[in-house]
């Protein structure tokens, strides 16, 4: 495609570099860094092609990192072509930059290329790193895990009498965790040389400086203390990242750590820093697809450095290939809980001066951001380290404040769960809102979908959980949690917006406990399906729709926001009359909310018989609806699970 096409295109129209491409390039005697420049200006197009045609992704995280994968699997990593178990190995600990990986092998012709067009889909490539993918080393979940996992194969492949080579590429935000630290000094002590840590050093987390969150201080000096040999470089100079894993080598016996200093969002302007960040100081391009205007200027840019490298490196011209994006998803109106969450915090903390909330590199995606510029004061931004977040949060309160700790449910109810539960034996009030909670969305794959932190928390002494399904019910929540209880709670947030087909009373008020009723169903030969959270209930609202009309099954639905508590004479009424009771679960049908109240009836002694629709297996990586389906808790599938279970 020439220049003059390019500037016609259509507003759906994306680009990509096919694979006869990449072929035709590494078929010429070039020089390694000329052909080098030109594979990553056509990894970076697939790259922004992905993210685009999937409507998500990390951009930033990816162009910073391009550079680093380009220069080690054509130059560095020895026996790629051989086949994934005789290979140097490489993998990224900090994950978000799987797209680049991806389109890195796909260039190689290691992973099959047509799956560059399946990114985030069930069936496809994951959104962040999981090993069912070839050449994918190992899962990426809460960071800070890499390195660790690095020793591990070094040490296996050793037992096996092997010696490869491992890369393990970290970021700069994930150097907060404290895991990585815990993770060098037993690796000199057993003279771990084969392991090679990367670190890409963009200077921007998730959501702003890192220097601004957490700095790190001198990292050359802090690495080299444990024992690593230490070089630092330009991380997109291919001759400086040459020289300096040349130096490294030249050390035996102990592991090594290069320190690539790289701009996120490289290749595209207004996606590096720090053009990409807002004036409220947040970096726009961490997470999310570019607009469709976003999309073909940074396309435009992209293409245009690859004519450049090309006609540096004497060869024709670009060879493009073009698909049609998906369109977007309707406007609809739905229910936001996270914003309702982040509106009804600062009406509290106008009122009492004693609310604090704690935040782990989230600030954006946890509706804290009102709440961080009315009280900056009693805003405190904790980087990624969730365990040293819910310990300041204990001792917080232990002052007399009264903390909110804030992420993604996944990290919040796993990390620091020891901290959790710390706190909780020093008897001692504490609020723990975890958003992004449950199997949507899709995209992100089983390391953010959190269908394990109600079974996590729900035991822990004098902790309420509960998950809102509407904006009032959120709002509700946090009052209940602030005023009208002394105990500690974890508030679990759906962040997906989604439309509700119910609204709930006027007069709506929780109380500890009890559920409501949001579709009667009716009054002979009735099915209750009990759950919580916004999609779900809205699902098993509309199949008790469609199992009335269609099947004469009445179905009631009731809304439990109480993930952990239910009142023992609320629960018995509720379910007196029914044929069955359907507990439905957005999280794994063990350890749910669906066990405590299946154990709660039988406690009861009551007869009705109890089925458990939830997750039973690992979360699949999908767009929503096709997430939902695979796992029957769409529409369809919670109809299927009714009609199945009332056959004879």
């Amino acid at each position: 495609m020439g220049e003059s096409q390019l500037e016609q295109v259509e507003s759906d129209e994306l680009f990509y570099v096919p694979r006869r491409a990449f072929e035709s390039l590494l078929e010429r005697h070039l020089d390694p860094q000329p052909r080098a420049a030109v594979f990553a200006a056509y990894t970076r197009i697939n790259v922004l092609y992905t993210i685009a045609r999937a409507w998500s992704g990390h951009p930033g995280t990816c162009f910073s990192a391009t550079d680093i994968m380009t220069w080690l699997f054509l130059q560095k990593m020895q026996g790629v072509d051989q086949g994934d178990d005789r290979c140097d190995l490489f993998f990224s600990s900090k994950g978000h930059d799987a797209p680049a990986l991806y389109a890195v092998l796909t260039g190689l012709g290691l992973l099959d290329f047509e799956l560059l067009h399946a990114l985030r889909r069930v069936d496809g490539l994951a959104g962040h790193p999981h090993v069912e993918t070839p050449f994918i080393q190992a899962n990426t979940g809460s960071l800070g895990m890499g390195i660790s996992k690095a020793k591990g194969m070094a040490i296996a492949n050793r037992l096996r009498g092997q010696r490869r080579q491992i890369f393990v590429l970290t970021g700069d935000g994930e150097l907060q965790e404290g895991q990585i630290w815990e993770s060098l000094g037993s690796a000199v002590a057993l003279g771990l040389d084969e392991i090679t840590v990367i670190v890409d050093h963009n200077k921007i987390q998730s959501d702003t400086w890192v220097e601004d969150v957490g700095p790190l201080g001198d990292l050359e000096a802090k690495f080299a203390s444990f024992g690593w040999r230490v070089a630092r470089c330009d991380g997109h100079d291919f001759a400086a990242l040459d020289a300096a894993l040349a130096q490294l080598n030249a050390s035996p016996g102990v592991p090594k750590v290069l320190i690539a200093d790289t701009v996120k969002g490289k290749g595209v302007s207004f996606m590096e820093g720090p053009a990409a960040l807002a004036a409220d100081s947040l970096y726009l391009f961490h997470s999310g697809a570019p607009n469709e205007e976003a999309y073909a200027k940074g396309a435009a840019e992209l293409i245009a450095a690859a004519r450049d490298r090309l006609r540096e490196a004497g060869l024709g011209d670009l060879v493009l290939e073009t698909a049609r994006r998906p369109p977007r998803k309707p406007v609809l109106e739905v229910e936001r809980l996270v914003n309702a969450y982040g509106t009804a915090l600062v009406e509290h903390a106008r009122r009492n001066p004693a609310i604090v909330a704690l935040d782990a590199d989230l600030v954006k995606d946890c509706g804290l951001l009102e709440f961080r510029d009315q009280f900056p004061d009693r805003f405190i931004e904790c980087g990624i380290a969730e365990q040293d977040m819910v310990s300041q949060a204990g001792a917080m309160a232990r002052q007399g404040l009264v903390p909110i700790a804030h992420s993604f449910a996944c990290f919040l109810s796993a990390r620091p769960n020891e901290q959790i539960y710390n706190n909780a034996s020093e008897g001692t009030k504490v609020i723990y809102v975890g958003s992004l909670a449950g199997l949507l969305p899709g995209g992100p794959g089983h390391s953010h979908q959190a269908v394990r932190d109600i079974s996590a928390l729900a035991a822990i002494p004098n902790l309420i959980l509960i998950e809102p399904c509407t904006e009032a019910e959120s709002a509700a929540t946090l009052s209940f949690c602030l005023e009208q209880t002394t105990q500690s709670s974890y508030i679990r947030l759906v962040s997906l917006g989604w439309p509700v087909p119910f609204t709930l009373p006027a007069d709506y008020a929780l109380e500890l406990g009890v559920g409501t009723v949001v579709r009667p169903g009716g009054s002979d030969n009735v099915v209750v399906l009990i759950g919580a959270g916004p999609w779900l209930l809205s699902n098993a609202y509309h199949a008790a729709e469609r199992l009335e009309a269609e099947h004469g099954v009445h179905a009631r639905v009731i809304d439990m926001p109480w993930l952990n508590r239910v009142d023992a004479a609320w629960l018995q009424e509720a379910v007196a009359d029914a044929q069955r009771v359907f507990t439905l679960d957005n999280h794994y049908v063990d350890g749910g909310q669906g066990q405590m109240l299946a154990s709660r009836i039988a406690q009861l002694g009551l007869s009705v018989p109890v089925t458990a629709i939830g997750v039973r297996e690992l979360p699949v990586c999908g767009t929503n609806e096709e997430v939902l389906a695979y796992h029957q808790l769409d529409i369809a599938g919670l109809i299927a699970s009714v009609t199945g279970a009332l056959t004879p």
